[in-house]
């Protein structure tokens, strides 16, 4: 039976507010521990599952920017 880990982290944040959620985020890039990373993922699935067309492009861009 394996861990479940998106869905726990789903659970811990369920309810956040923006500022919860801003908190988490910097947080998150502040410390830069490795272990944080599976909750920005979902942080981004969830905001990627809810973008438009154009969000999901600009999201992309900025993205792709920031890798150059």
């Amino acid at each position: 039976m394996g861990f479940n880990l998106r869905g726990a982290i789903m659970a811990n944040i369920q309810g956040s507010s923006e500022e919860d959620v801003e908190a988490t985020i910097l947080d998150a890039i502040q410390r830069g521990e490795e272990k944080m990373l599976p909750g920005l993922g979902v942080l981004f699935e969830v905001y990627w599952k809810n973008a438009d067309e154009q969000q999901k492009e600009e999201m992309c861009q900025q993205i792709s920017q920031g890798l150059q």
